[in-house]
This record gives structure tokens, sequence and C-alpha cells, in this order.
């Protein structure tokens, strides 16, 4: 990987780890949100709503856009996409190290 996939990976790992963005994103990948009928739906200020929905722009995961004075915020379809293939990639790398163990214990037993 070279090191802006590195540093996509860091930010797309980062925005992932909390639970409110995750939800966040869950619900605008299902369809545009203004920023406001997100925080609605938490238990915390609009401010630090605001604040997830930066981290989740700056890892490229959502993208909003301006209706007046409303803030718009959609997920990024093709960005999720690259996270899944990432982690597809990974989970290969790690299945073929758990195979070649297998294979060594299986040598070891014969």
């Amino acid at each position: 990987m070279t090191e802006e996939d590195e540093d996509r990976a860091d930010a797309w790992f980062h925005a992932l780890s909390d639970r409110t963005r995750r939800d966040i994103l869950r619900r605008v990948l299902a369809g545009e949100h203004s920023v406001s009928a997100l925080a609605a739906e938490y238990d915390m200020s609009f401010a630090a709503v605001q604040k997830h929905v930066a981290v989740l722009e700056r890892a490229g995961l959502l993208v909003k856009r301006r209706r007046g004075r409303e803030a718009l915020a959609s997920g990024d379809v093709d960005s999720v996409r690259s996270v899944r293939e990432m982690l597809t990639d990974l989970e290969g790398v790690w299945r073929g190290r758990v195979a070649r163990i297998d294979d060594l214990l299986r040598e070891d037993k014969d």
C-alpha cells in the first residue's frame, strides 16, 4: 500500500471506531439527511454531532452539501465499498496465514 492509501485507511478506521459515527453513516447511506435532523436523533449537542459528521467527511465516507442554510449529508457509497475491499484483502491475508498454520500443524502430526 502507498503512504496515501495508509493515511486513507487510518482515517476510515478512526471514523468507524465510534458507534455514533457508524450509526450516522448507516443513516446517510440510506438517504440524505440534514445535520439538524441527524442531531435530533442523539442525546448530545448539535456541535458534537457536527464534529462526528466532520470526521466522517474528512475520511471520505460522507459528503456534505448546502441547501440554503441547511447542511445536508449523504453517504459516499464508493468509499464504503473501498473500505469493504480493503477489509476483504486483509481477511484474505489472515485466512492465508491460518491455512499455513494448519498446514504446519498437519505436517508436525505426520
